[in-house]
């Protein structure tokens, strides 16, 4: 027990090293949903004509409704770049020798899973801060019930990244599989209108955004936010979660990765 915490605390020290010294990470993880925020959020509400209806009598501008879905797109790109991370490792060699230590390869991948949501959920919170210097508060209540829902979000962003780590072997394919991977599920969720608009503009587009997983934790964060549970979309963020977590662990098996090499030698 004692060697997993100290594991635990290494990797998440080594992370958060790693990120300390990539300021110009933490600068694009800020002013790209800020962009979004002061500068495309005018254009977008004045094309939607977004008007306050169930259930988001509570959202009294457009900007107070795409906070959610913001705090979501820097969870999606940092849980995209803390993967692209671990194939760079992998390449190095870092990341065969964590995976020998004396531990089980379940609790290696977790520990590197969790490490990239704490810095997620530390880069959302000052998003939310300087959206809150320009106005566009929530209710108090909210930033501390956004905690959890932050870190749901977080592991299962950080668990398609890890499941999409393991089976691309080369740094330059992974970042073209970030972009096919990012964009699609970001455009195609509720983080930048609601679901009620996307079925105004076809039934299958709006069938397909509300099976995108990233979908249901921008609605987990966006309750959150004003102090109310969204049960459904915590269920399936976990199921998502889960599911992304048992493929990364069948890619990460040390067995098929051994019959790989020797398929192609």
């Amino acid at each position: 027990m004692r060697a997993a915490l100290v594991a635990l605390r290494v990797i998440v020290a080594r992370e958060a090293l790693r990120f300390l010294g990539q300021r110009g990470r933490f600068l694009a993880a800020l002013v790209r949903p800020l962009v979004w925020l002061l500068v495309f959020a005018a254009g977008f509400r004045a094309a939607l004509g977004l008007s306050i209806t169930p259930p988001y009598q509570t959202y009294i501008t457009y900007e107070t409704y795409i906070v959610p879905g913001l705090c979501g797109m820097i969870l999606l790109f940092n849980g995209m770049q803390s993967s692209l991370s671990l194939v760079y490792d992998r390449e190095m060699g870092s990341m065969r020798l964590l995976l020998t230590a004396p531990l089980p390869r379940w609790w290696l991948l977790f520990c590197k899973l969790l490490a990239g949501a704490v810095i997620s959920i530390l880069q959302a919170y000052a998003f939310l801060a300087i959206a809150g210097l320009y106005g566009i508060r929530m209710p108090w209540q909210g930033y501390l019930w956004a905690l959890p829902a932050l870190l749901v979000a977080a592991l299962m962003l950080g668990a398609l990244g890890l499941a999409l780590s393991s089976f691309i072997r080369q740094l330059e394919n992974f970042a073209g599989v970030m972009n096919f991977v990012i964009f699609p599920m970001f455009f195609l969720s509720s983080a930048l209108y609601p679901l009620w608009r996307m079925k105004e503009a076809g039934r299958l587009l709006h069938d397909i955004c509300a099976a995108n997983p990233f979908t249901h934790a921008v609605e987990l964060i966006r309750f959150a936010l004003y102090a109310e549970a969204n049960l459904p979309a915590l269920g399936w963020t976990l199921a998502a979660t889960a599911a992304f977590l048992v493929l990364a662990l069948w890619g990460y098996d040390p067995a098929r990765s051994l019959a790989r090499r020797r398929e192609g030698g």
